[in-house]
């Protein structure tokens, strides 16, 4: 078992940044495959971003590429999703999710791939 604790969520303007963190406990983080998943108001949870551990490869949805980066430090077990150039339709609470195998991110966008979830974080981008 792992347990995922997500934190660093708040209310920005538009245009502002957050670094997101989701700290594992309860078992060595290296080897897992880590995203980020989002869940705005009647909508489904969709992906936002994932990577590998042990490689750091990574893999965007395509709406955050270039304004998103999900990064590692391994030795904390934190996994980051550091977002600038935030809009308001990137309000939504954001979940953390890990699988034990390391895969390819660009094979890991299904909410199915993941064992674990934190118990997200809101993230509000006013106008």
């Amino acid at each position: 078992q792992v347990q995922l604790v997500e934190s660093g969520g708040g209310l920005v303007q538009a245009g502002g940044s957050l670094r997101l963190s989701c700290a594992a406990s309860g078992r060595t983080f290296s080897s897992y495959t880590v995203a980020w998943f989002r869940q705005a108001p009647g909508k489904e949870r969709e992906f936002v971003a994932a990577i590998r551990l042990s490689f750091g490869d990574t893999y965007y949805e395509d709406s955050v590429k270039g304004r998103f980066t999900i990064s590692r430090d391994n030795a904390k077990n934190t996994v980051y999703l550091q977002m600038n150039s935030l809009k308001p339709e990137d309000t939504a609470v954001y979940y953390c999710a890990a699988n034990p195998n390391p895969r390819n991110p660009r094979a890991t966008m299904s909410r199915a791939f993941y064992d674990y979830w934190g118990q997200g974080t809101q993230v509000t981008v006013s106008s």
